[in-house]
């Protein structure tokens, strides 16, 4: 008989049964992004090793309240806000049952699991929002949300053992949350296997960014950047995927510098075209202000294109500086650096290499036996 995967073995080897996951959002959600896909790659890879996998989300507009998705159960219930004190309601009048543990997804709000949830209990914190409050909310609900994830929760996360995507995630946590450093554990995400080199690059250069259309992300900056690059790389076209709210804005600033014959905002993509613009693309870019990782670049890296993007935590893990990409400080113009590769057909053969040999490290399988050994292993 052959030996069991380790996950596989890690599972036959506990007392858990089961997981139940509470997160913000559902892979489904018309706003899911980065935090959304790491918390399904776990769940499916943890279903698959055995464990009854629950995902507690809130609701999809339109959509089922209850979904099955490779072999974990999502439920999708409360508003937007409504499914915090849900949850914890939920948590305090369940039975607690010693073979069930608990993973919580503090992606700004957290659901406050110390004060209804024993252990084993996992927290995956991807970074802090910090700025970014004052991105997506109303001052005022922007400094009750930085108070809450500054001053308020941290004290009752002193004990609870967290997991991050990143060293550079980790210190920052540290950092401005003031957790314990021993308490904070650096787990990369995985790369899916259809992601790899395939194709052909597309004639013209052409640079792709991906990601959803909000603020922190910031593609207008993008955007005024490309329009540099295009000054002095005329043949260049570029591609912005994803959907959100700053569509119309985003649309504006394109007319105002007459981008539209070169710069396509497709909006959301199928997997196939998502994989071939990766594949095709010269180079991809992201001027985002914060990531706890950066999984659009890693993606690109396993399709053998290099990346260009700022220097900010989570991106200083996900490009290997000079090896799989450029990190450019914030703060900074993208544009020279996108102009200086575009114009380097041998260092952006030396970067496609080390982004190749960097992506063959990462996979889902090892993100989710790291994270089940952190969640059996949690004090």
């Amino acid at each position: 008989m052959s030996e069991l995967p380790a996950l596989e073995d890690s599972v036959a080897a506990s007392q858990l049964k089961a997981v139940r996951i509470v997160a913000w959002r559902d892979l489904g959600d018309p706003e899911a992004g980065g935090s959304e896909l790491h918390a399904h790659r776990i769940a499916a890879e943890w279903a698959a090793a055995g464990l009854d996998v629950t995902l507690r989300t809130s609701m999809v507009p339109g959509a089922p309240e209850q979904v099955r998705r490779d072999g974990y159960l999502a439920i999708r219930k409360g508003g937007r806000y409504g499914v915090f004190p849900q949850v914890m309601l939920e948590g305090l009048q369940s039975r607690r049952r010693r073979d069930t543990a608990l993973v919580e997804i503090w992606n700004g709000m957290p659901f406050f699991s110390p004060l209804w949830r024993r252990k084993p209990r996992l927290v995956f914190l991807h970074h802090v929002h910090g700025e970014m409050w004052e991105m997506v909310l109303t001052k005022r609900l922007a400094r009750v949300g930085n108070f809450i994830e500054s001053r308020v929760a941290p004290p009752f996360y002193r004990r609870t053992t967290v997991m991050t995507l990143s060293e550079s995630s980790k210190e920052e946590i540290v950092e401005r949350l003031h957790l314990h450093p021993d308490r904070v554990h650096v787990v990369a995400p995985g790369i899916e296997s259809r992601f790899s080199p395939g194709g052909v690059k597309s004639e013209n250069p052409h640079v792709i960014a991906v990601g959803r259309l909000v603020p922190v992300k910031r593609f207008d900056v993008l955007i005024r950047d490309l329009a540099k690059v295009k000054e002095h790389v005329p043949t260049m076209t570029a591609s912005i995927l994803g959907e959100g709210y700053e569509r119309s804005a985003l649309e504006q600033l394109r007319r105002e510098l007459g981008a539209e014959d070169w710069l396509s905002l497709p909006g959301r993509v199928s997997d196939d075209e998502q994989l071939a613009a990766y594949r095709s693309a010269w180079l991809i870019t992201s001027a985002s202000l914060r990531e706890g990782w950066g999984m659009t670049l890693t993606e690109a890296a396993a399709c053998g294109t290099p990346s260009v993007a700022t220097d900010i935590a989570g991106h200083r893990d996900a490009v290997r500086n000079g090896s799989s990409g450029v990190l450019v400080p914030e703060g900074e113009s993208l544009a020279p650096s996108i102009i200086a590769l575009l114009n380097d057909p041998t260092k952006r053969a030396n970067l496609s290499t080390g982004a190749l040999e960097y992506a063959q490290t990462l996979t889902w399988e090892r993100t989710a036996d790291h994270a089940f050994n952190l969640l059996v292993h949690s004090r």
